[in-house]
């Protein structure tokens, strides 16, 4: 039986990398941020296996997925992130002398995708934001900070950060068949869901900031963004991080089948 466009283009690639974040805890009512503890719980590598139900007969096989989980919980708040989230997305310019990346392990060549995790209210659902949003944060920080930007858009001029920046960048992943993929790789009976607001507070700012870095850098903005339920019992931190390597390799199969077939169709040309 001959091999698929995506099976090949898997056998040609040594790995994927995924860059993984989650926030530290930022309310008194939820001191354990599941966003965190389900990030810091995932393995440095996915077993390139395939699903016990597959999408269908043409499901790709993936190389192995390496998974660069951000070394500590991100800080809830604006500025901590504005100026980690370009640092994040230029980890393969920086190593120290060991070929290591500020505490992340081996440099990696590249990253090929990335998925920030949040903490969403008391619902259910896990669910994949669809858009990000450049204005409209009018809630303080967890250090009592303002974003600011309104001023600082006024006073910065063409220097501001997001100058020339549309005010919602939806991702470039392929979110409708990302969703389509989570589900039959997950549990029977999981509620995943695709969103349209990611709430105008540090989720939404941290995951527009990487679409709007990538769109600036003129590339493909392969990046989605990762509600999880607020609540923080050991077994539904277990549901959790069972349901993001699903989600990661979802996202992986349907990357892996888009480059095949791009690579096809260019040959075709």
């Amino acid at each position: 039986m001959g091999s698929t466009g995506a099976d090949t283009f898997a056998t040609e690639q040594e790995e994927l990398t995924v860059l993984i974040t989650g926030f530290s805890p930022f309310k008194k009512d939820y001191p354990v941020n599941p966003a965190w503890e389900i990030a810091s719980r995932l393995r440095d590598y996915l077993p390139p296996v395939r699903a016990k139900k597959p999408y269908s007969p043409s499901d790709p096989i993936l190389p192995p997925i390496r998974l660069l989980v951000h070394p500590e919980p991100v800080r809830v708040n604006y500025q901590v992130v504005r100026g980690l989230v370009p640092e994040l997305w230029n980890l393969d310019s920086k190593e120290d002398a060991e070929g290591n990346t500020n505490g992340w392990g081996p440099k990696p060549t590249k990253i090929d995708f990335a998925i920030h995790i949040g903490m969403a209210g008391p619902r259910p659902f896990y669910c994949i934001e669809r858009r990000g949003h450049r204005d409209g944060y009018a809630l303080k920080d967890v250090d009592g900070e303002f974003l600011g930007d309104q001023n600082r858009r006024v006073k910065e001029g063409k220097d501001w950060v997001w100058d020339g920046v549309p005010k919602e960048l939806l991702s470039d992943l392929d979110v409708d068949d990302v969703l389509e993929r989570w589900k039959k790789h997950s549990p029977e009976g999981s509620d995943l869901r695709i969103s349209e607001d990611a709430g105008h507070f540090l989720c939404d700012f941290i995951y527009f900031s990487s679409l709007a870095h990538l769109y600036k850098a003129g590339e493909r903005r392969r990046v989605v963004f990762l509600h999880v339920p607020c609540e923080g019992s050991e077994a539904q931190l277990a549901t959790g991080t069972g349901l993001a390597y699903q989600l990661i390799r979802s996202i992986a199969e349907s990357e892996v089948v888009r480059r095949a077939r791009t690579r096809k169709e260019a040959h075709e040309l």
